[in-house]
């Protein structure tokens, strides 16, 4: 579970810690004050409190969906609105780092890395603990040397960030410790683990020139970058490389440049481009307009995926941009079972609910990982 709300979070708070330094050129600070005054408002608008620091989106509300049309991928809200009470399942009472924590629905806490950035009054920065599971010895690797880290669902290493070492992107082995540092050159945003932990990858932005490009980081550290057309593959507002559910491709939005666009409102997305990780070859183009966030998104028969959409959180069919309802998360994982697995952000709980929206199973995570930090999970 790793979407646009926690970049937005972790970006947005970076800013807001950088607002006491200085700034001589007053265009640069006007500029600079614009963009930050935007991002608030889109945090705003999704419900994105900063004080709560909490990752996924807002908790279910069943909306009437579109018209279905004829097919087995369409549903209608459930005809029993008196859906019984959740089961729900307590938080662990031990030490929860000794042995992988199950979720509801197959799923497995694989890691959880900070949110943000804070400072102490003389300006130090503090870190928060992470958590990556290394499965070799079936318990989580915790660490707070590291602004991010990103835990691989094969559970032998994981992603990390260093703000003091902009342009670089670590590999950290989770048995010895060990960090392999990967130059990328670049500003890099939205790690993410292929589905079978052998690569990550990374949305390279260059800040002078506005381009961008796909980084693909290799789990023993090979390294490629392929550049993209950004006028040919249109995208604006938050645009970033996801996986899709086998791994073979990674998506790439495209906003529609004939619909108006607001900075107050998510852009209008007139599909997503594939494009192939070995070799950044454009592969095919497919009609969903929204945001995947990541391979757990997908469907596992691939003719569903859950997106971002323009009117919040959204179930679409891949073959036609058909939306076929809303659901609870954009950053929902979707099961072999047709269940959804989201983090509720005001309680901190993982829930379990089936296509309808109804709650099924509430599971309490532990404080400093419900409360604070960014749930990453993983196939059990």
């Amino acid at each position: 579970m790793n979407g646009p709300t926690e970049q937005d979070l972790r970006t947005a708070l970076r800013e807001l810690a950088d607002e006491a330094r200085v700034t001589t050129n007053l265009a640069d600070a006007a500029r600079t004050r614009g963009r930050r005054l935007r991002r608030r408002r889109r945090l705003a608008a999704t419900g994105g409190a900063l004080a709560t620091l909490v990752a996924l989106a807002a908790p279910f509300v069943w909306l009437q969906p579109t018209a279905p049309e004829p097919g087995p991928a369409a549903w209608g809200p459930p005809a029993d609105s008196a859906a019984p009470s959740p089961s729900r399942i307590p938080a662990p009472a031990d030490d929860w780092t000794q042995r992988p924590l199950t979720l509801p629905g197959g799923w497995l806490l694989v890691g959880a890395t900070p949110t943000g950035t804070s400072y102490t009054p003389d300006g130090q920065r503090i870190i928060q603990q992470g958590y990556a599971l290394d499965r070799t010895q079936d318990q989580y690797v915790s660490t707070d040397e590291y602004d991010e880290i990103w835990a691989s669902p094969s559970g032998e290493v994981a992603g990390v960030v260093n703000y003091d070492r902009p342009g670089e992107f670590g590999l950290l082995d989770l048995d010895s410790g060990a960090v392999r540092w990967v130059r990328t050159g670049q500003h890099t945003m939205m790690p993410q683990w292929s589905p079978d932990g052998s690569r990550i990858a990374l949305t390279i932005f260059d800040k002078a020139s506005g381009d961008r490009a796909l980084g693909v980081l290799s789990a023993t550290g090979g390294w490629q970058t392929f550049p993209v057309d950004t006028e040919r593959y249109f995208c604006t507002d938050y645009c970033y490389f996801t996986w899709t559910r086998d791994g073979r491709e990674v998506v790439w939005q495209q906003t529609d440049p004939t619909a108006p666009r607001s900075e107050a409102a998510p852009h209008i997305r007139r599909g997503v481009q594939l494009f192939s990780p070995d070799d950044g070859r454009p592969i095919r183009f497919l009609p969903i307009k929204g945001d995947p966030t990541g391979p757990w998104s997908w469907s596992p028969d691939g003719q569903r995926v859950v997106v971002k959409g323009p009117q919040g959180p959204e179930i679409v069919e891949v073959a036609t941009g058909r939306v076929l309802g809303p659901t609870a998360s954009a950053e929902a994982a979707w099961g072999p079972d047709n269940r959804l697995l989201y983090q509720d952000r005001l309680t901190g709980e993982m829930v379990l609910i089936d296509l309808d929206g109804r709650d099924l199973v509430r599971q309490a995570l532990p404080g400093e990982v419900g409360q604070q930090l960014i749930v990453l999970v993983a196939p059990r």
